[in-house]
């Protein structure tokens, strides 16, 4: 997922710090150790968390791919995640942050590539606009439900119907990654949680109106279990990276919540994981290899 590239650009001036977190140690449980290839959009990539090594697709070095190829010890790694990538830039050339050609994710992946993480579908639905459009219309109605009022007017749930698109998208990345790497393990990584999975939010300290915090969380449930759902009809696996993540949503105080809200307090894009974030997300895909 991802915001417009002029708010990822003007934070990441003020990213100075190095975050250094403890990498986990390799199971006893077998994991792919050969070539691993991550595919993914920015929730994969880690916006402005240090230490970026890629300012066109804002990828960290802490992101959870990093911290899983140190886990299992891969003999080979490519990370091509990309901030604001949808399936079609799985699929296609697309252009990063910086304006800079990005070729499609999908050519990092060959015929020796033991391990495919992919982490996709949130920009497909519109992450971006919808967070826009739920902050922008909450200071008019904090206690209703303006975002789910909009997206659900005439009776149709119109989030729920991107959603739906989407699937057949994934299925399309995921039989593309299954035809490049016939002997490769693929798993579909979900995404963490964001408000909290309980309640009605923290208005005004992360501006979300009452309403539409159900809203939201129900949405984001959704799109994890289509995920799920998606990864299963075409031969992948699913990790929930939900569930491990409860407690640590963006309504939680500094040092606890591992997804930051508008105004960040630590070095990570608006309502993106956080270093701590990337390293839970790492914890699950682990356990689950």
């Amino acid at each position: 997922m991802s915001l417009p590239r002029t708010s990822l650009l003007a934070a990441a001036a003020a990213v100075a710090a190095l975050v250094t977190l403890p990498i986990a140690t390799p199971a006893s449980a077998a994991a792919p150790t050969g070539k691993y290839v991550a595919l993914g959009d920015s929730f994969t990539s880690g916006p402005l968390i240090p230490t970026q090594v890629d300012l066109n697709c804002v990828r960290s070095d802490r992101n959870y791919p990093h911290l899983v190829r140190s886990a299992i010890g891969s003999s080979a790694f490519t990370d091509v995640s990309c901030g604001g990538a949808t399936t079609g830039d799985i699929l296609n050339p697309s252009d990063g942050q910086l304006g800079i050609t990005v070729p499609a994710q999908l050519a990092a992946v060959t015929a020796d590539t033991a391990l495919v993480t992919v982490g996709i579908g949130g920009n497909d639905i519109g992450f971006s606009g919808i967070i826009e459009d739920c902050v922008s219309a909450s200071y008019a109605k904090p206690f209703g439900s303006p975002c789910k009022d909009k997206y659900t007017a005439g009776g149709t749930d119109q989030l729920l119907t991107r959603i739906t698109a989407t699937a057949s998208k994934v299925a399309a990345v995921l039989q593309a990654v299954h035809q490049a790497a016939p002997n490769a393990r693929v798993v579909v990584v979900g995404y963490p949680v964001i408000v909290p999975d309980s309640g009605y939010g923290c208005f005004p300290a992360v501006p979300l109106a009452f309403g539409d915090v159900p809203y939201l969380r129900s949405t984001e449930k959704s799109l994890n279990s289509m995920l799920r759902t998606t990864a299963a009809a075409n031969g992948a696996s699913y990790v929930d990276t939900y569930t491990p993540t409860i407690g640590h949503d963006v309504c939680k105080s500094s040092g606890t919540r591992w997804v930051e809200g508008l105004i960040p307090t630590v070095a990570a894009a608006p309502f993106h994981p956080n270093a701590g974030g990337e390293q839970a997300m790492a914890t699950a895909v682990r356990a689950a290899l």
